[in-house]
């Protein structure tokens, strides 16, 4: 199990994590802070220089991630990780990582008031991350957190309000969708949906970065567009009739850490507005949906799956499908 320390710099996650580690049983603290200093000697200059932290980078957020199953795998017990997460995607992304090794990640924010945070600095300013922070917890940062006001309390007290919630259940584990990271090429199926209006359906996971298209991965002995159907109704509780037409066919190829595979676009069809009313999302799974015009899509999607939308679009006019690569036509 992972307890991840999170909050602003300054709300005292390393001295309560310090703390912590000595009174959990069989715990071990894991600061990725490690892990900044490590890619200062392995990265080049410029390709630090593009971002305005380590965080931005994908590298950093996957060590993250393989450093603290690595240390479970090695030592067992309970990962504690102080380490501030205020932009969401890469909380579910990392979060998102540790789900698919099982990997269960009890979440403590700590969240001490501003007026605490502008004392600890010796020239009486808030903190550098307080605007990022400040939008995160007014929209989703203590959603499924466990929140301790630690502004009057020492680093020991902290640990041992946290220690005592983990204990007795109170900070659970977060309910985030255990998706396995696959072993091989995959072969996965979306289905566009559309409104009165011709917008397409995108919903938000969970567990990984950027909004997706309903759909997921076909099992074994299933073919493709009925598993598109059952994605469908699981992810957004709309029975679709009709075998969906086949809209784009887009080889990723494989590219280490990836693997790559078939990813299928498949034409649901339109929706009344009353159907589209009735859309219900799963908890763990899924935190929003929303129907976008092909400008917001691109606003909202990964490049690739962009492009993948793109020339579905085309061949749901012009009536034939699309074989793509990478997101490009070779026909």
């Amino acid at each position: 199990m992972i307890v991840w320390v999170n909050g602003a710099s300054r709300a005292g996650k390393t001295t309560a994590a310090r703390e912590l580690s000595d009174l959990l049983p069989n715990c071990t603290l894991f600061d990725p802070e490690v892990i900044d200093g490590e890619l200062e000697r392995l990265l080049p200059a410029k390709r630090l220089a593009e971002v305005n932290d380590h965080q931005d980078l994908p590298i950093w957020r996957r060590l993250v991630v393989d450093t603290a199953a690595a240390l479970l795998t090695e030592l067992g017990g309970v990962l504690v990780v102080p380490m501030g997460l205020l932009r969401q995607e890469y909380r579910d992304e990392i979060f998102g990582g540790l789900a698919a090794r099982r990997i269960p990640v009890c979440h403590v924010l700590l969240a001490p008031g501003e007026t605490i945070l502008r004392r600890r600095d010796p020239g009486g300013e808030l903190p550098a991350d307080i605007e990022p922070y400040r939008a995160a917890l007014a929209s989703w940062l203590a959603a499924d957190a466990y929140l301790v006001d630690n502004g009057a309390l020492t680093p020991y007290d902290t640990a041992l309000r946290i220690a005592t919630a983990v204990q007795a259940g109170d900070a659970a584990p977060c309910d985030i969708v255990q998706t396995p990271e696959p072993t091989a090429e995959t072969v996965a199926a979306g289905v566009l949906l559309f409104d009165e209006e011709g917008r397409v359906l995108l919903v938000d996971p969970t567990y990984k970065p950027g909004w997706e298209f309903p759909g997921g991965v076909v099992e074994r002995g299933e073919a493709p567009a009925r598993a598109g159907i059952r994605e469908v109704a699981e992810e957004t509780g709309i029975e679709l009739v009709d075998v969906p037409r086949l809209l784009v066919v887009d080889w990723e190829a494989p590219e280490p850490p990836r693997y790559g595979g078939l990813r299928l676009l498949f034409d649901g069809g339109r929706l009344t507005d009353e159907a589209a009313r009735r859309v219900l999302l799963p908890g763990p799974e899924l935190r929003a949906w929303r129907f976008v015009g092909e400008d917001e899509a691109a606003g909202l999607l990964p490049p690739v799956r962009f492009e993948r939308l793109r020339w579905a679009l085309r061949a749901r006019e012009r009536g034939a499908a699309h074989y793509l690569e990478a997101g490009v036509p070779v026909d």
